[in-house]
């Protein structure tokens, strides 16, 4: 690894690009240290991503899982900047960003992931997806939206059809974002809708695979998908999308399915940074970290044994590199040699509506209630924020003991 070359008697200059868990772990382990940090972010705001889907079902207002990242990153020699970056130069250690151009001595790319739509032009144009806080909002709105169409719709088979909900890909948030979706139709928009027959309304999850849920065992695949198709989901293996249009999509054999909402969960790629860096690229468009002064994390990030697929996309991977990373910058500034990454995977919760949830929890397999209860800590105890954990603690009381929403707002009409 290259040594970092700094100035005359000034501080290592660490600039951290992404304020997500990775971004923010770094500059949480170089608080109070000698060396100057500065996180840039091209939103003002921290967002929980593991509850965008209870935002996009009206469970919980976007204010509740967001945080001024000001309010974060506190210490003195921790800086915030809002700007986008456009570019990096790596020889000269320079990251350009639509605010000028900064310099740097340790590079920090935690920018996380966008949507992998791969290679479906109409998907791309005409889904809504699931990986920021706006996009939470869109679907929220266009689901709802469907809805208010559909009362006022006279003919049966269009009416049918914006009551239609088109969920693709069966991983943990297509999972999670089916089984509430599915309590809001039993519990909430009968009453909202009374001039419509909501037993008519049909959640469809479509997965290519013959699985949901990948990453976990068969046991708890097998209960994730009885407790889904008990709540009236419609779970469709060996579906595979090619097109879509504003009315809906096409699979591989030709089946058309109309639909009000058609949202697109199915997976997940780097972030375009990664492909300025002229670093190899994994499946993904995933860096493989190679040593310089360079650190990509999280999402950003291939990481693993050799050959294998890499940590998955989650934010326990992404918490464990960023603590290691400031660590390491610490040692380098030392003269010390970098630790390599050795991940410890405490496992994956998924929750499916109301009471009911799969988890692994350092391998140990939990289901039902308890597991919920576990997802339910795991998540507020993640959440920053006093002010945010008692806004979602409040709305997820106020959710279960009286069966309703209480954010059915449509902020933009589709």
């Amino acid at each position: 690894m290259k040594k970092a070359t700094n100035r005359a008697d000034a501080p290592p200059r660490i600039i951290i690009v992404g304020a997500g868990f990775g971004g923010l772990r770094v500059a949480r382990g170089l608080r109070g240290a000698a060396v100057d940090v500065t996180v840039l972010d091209k939103h003002n705001y921290h967002t929980f991503i593991p509850l965008l889907y209870q935002v996009a079902t009206a469970g919980l207002e976007p204010e509740a899982i967001a945080h001024p990242i000001r309010r974060i990153v506190t210490a003195p020699n921790v800086r915030f900047r809002l700007a986008e970056v456009t570019g990096m130069d790596l020889e000269r250690r320079r990251v350009t960003t639509d605010g000028g151009d900064l310099t740097y001595d340790f590079l920090v790319l935690a920018a996380g992931s966008v949507t992998n739509f791969f290679g479906l032009e109409s998907v791309a144009r005409h889904a809504a997806t699931l990986r920021e806080l706006d996009e939470a909002e869109t679907v929220r709105d266009r689901v709802l939206a469907a809805f208010e169409a559909a009362a006022a719709q006279e003919n049966a088979d269009r009416k049918r059809a914006l009551m239609t909900t088109v969920i693709v890909g069966g991983g943990p948030t297509g999972v999670e974002l089916a089984g509430s979706l599915a309590e809001l139709h039993r519990h909430v928009l009968p009453r909202d809708f009374p001039e419509l027959d909501v037993r008519n309304a049909h959640i469809l999850l479509l997965e290519a695979s013959d699985r949901l849920l990948e990453a976990m065992s068969e046991r708890m695949q097998r209960k994730a998908l009885q407790k889904l198709r008990e709540m009236g989901v419609d779970v469709q293996f060996g579906s595979r999308v090619t097109d879509a249009d504003e009315g809906g999509v096409t699979l591989e054999d030709s089946r058309r399915i109309d639909a009000g909402a058609v949202i697109w969960v199915a997976g997940m790629r780097a972030s375009p940074l990664a492909q300025a860096l002229n670093f190899p690229l994994s499946a993904g468009g995933r860096v493989a970290v190679a040593p310089s002064e360079v650190y990509v994390i999280g999402d950003m990030a291939h990481a693993g044994a050799p050959g294998s697929a890499g940590y998955p996309m989650l934010a326990p991977v992404a918490i464990q590199q960023g603590d290691l990373v400031a660590a390491n910058i610490l040692r380098q500034t030392e003269g010390k040699k970098p630790l390599p990454f050795d991940y410890k995977d405490p496992g994956t919760m998924v929750t499916i509506g109301r009471a009911s949830a799969v988890a692994r929890v350092y391998g140990v397999p939990v289901s039902g209630f308890l597991a919920w209860l576990l997802w339910l800590t795991v998540h507020i105890v993640w959440l920053i924020g006093f002010r945010n954990r008692a806004l979602v603690l409040v709305d997820w009381a106020w959710n279960y003991f009286t069966y309703d929403r209480g954010v059915r707002l449509i902020r933009r009409r589709p």
